[in-house]
């Protein structure tokens, strides 16, 4: 399946944004995120690239999609250089547990629904956090493994 949307316009990273806010991110030892670089990388085109590839592919249908545009889910995606991990990191916004007892969304109106734009927001998230490292990011030729890691 695909999604046929327009792209929307990246998240505006914020480069003092704390990371022990979010409970799905775990960095240890986060010294320089990146975020500044990561946005302009994000306008640069990374953002739209990874867009374009998650929609190709997306299951989500064009209501689902309105109901993510409607409630401005897309501005709270947020991107940071995991150093440790030598990778991208990301936390993807999602709909919340009690979406019903909030009456979120006048068309939101099942947990299949909510599962299901969760997990392609997750997705998208994942892609996009993919491309930034392999097409964009470059801090890596300084990467050092760390002692701690298993062998395999």
């Amino acid at each position: 399946m695909s999604l046929d949307v327009e792209t929307p316009d990246p998240p505006e990273l914020e480069s003092d944004a704390d990371l022990s806010d979010y409970e799905d991110v775990d960095v240890a030892g986060a010294n320089d995120t990146h975020r500044d670089d990561l946005d302009a990388f994000l306008q640069e085109g990374a953002w739209e690239e990874g867009f374009a590839e998650w929609a190709g592919q997306s299951d989500l249908d064009e209501s689902e999609w309105r109901i993510v545009e409607d409630l401005g889910l897309v501005t709270d995606f947020d991107f940071f250089w995991d150093d440790f991990a030598d990778r991208v990191g990301y936390h993807a916004p999602g709909l919340p547990e009690d979406w019903k007892e909030r009456d979120l969304h006048p068309d939101l109106d099942s947990w299949s629904t909510v599962s299901a734009i969760n997990a392609e927001l997750t997705e998208l998230g994942r892609i996009v956090s993919d491309r930034l490292k392999a097409d964009y990011v470059d801090w890596d030729a300084d990467y050092e493994a760390p002692d701690d890691l298993p062998d395999f």
